[in-house]
């Protein structure tokens, strides 16, 4: 486990590093996975139908509601690694 939270760790430094902007599709995957990766379920206020980013962010992240933790850590380790060309 200690393994994964630091792929985990350096994957979200990489995340901002990378050489393209990826699409927002994927920006919010990432942004979900991230969450329950790093918090676990959804949780907090639901945000204002008006505050669109907002909502989008916190939908993307309530999709994931019961995927484990170190499930979205690995997921977002391999899709980071995707993104930066990166195999390992």
């Amino acid at each position: 486990m200690a393994d994964l939270i630091d792929r985990f760790q350096r994957a979200a430094a990489a995340a901002k590093q990378l050489a393209e902007k990826p699409d927002n599709e994927t920006l919010l995957q990432l942004y979900s996975l991230y969450k329950q990766g790093a918090e676990g379920d959804v949780s907090g206020e639901k945000p204002s139908f008006f505050d669109f980013v907002a909502t989008a962010k916190y939908g993307a992240w309530e999709a994931l509601l019961g995927r484990s933790r170190e499930q979205a850590m690995q997921q977002y380790v391999d899709l980071v690694e995707t993104l930066d060309g990166n195999s390992g």
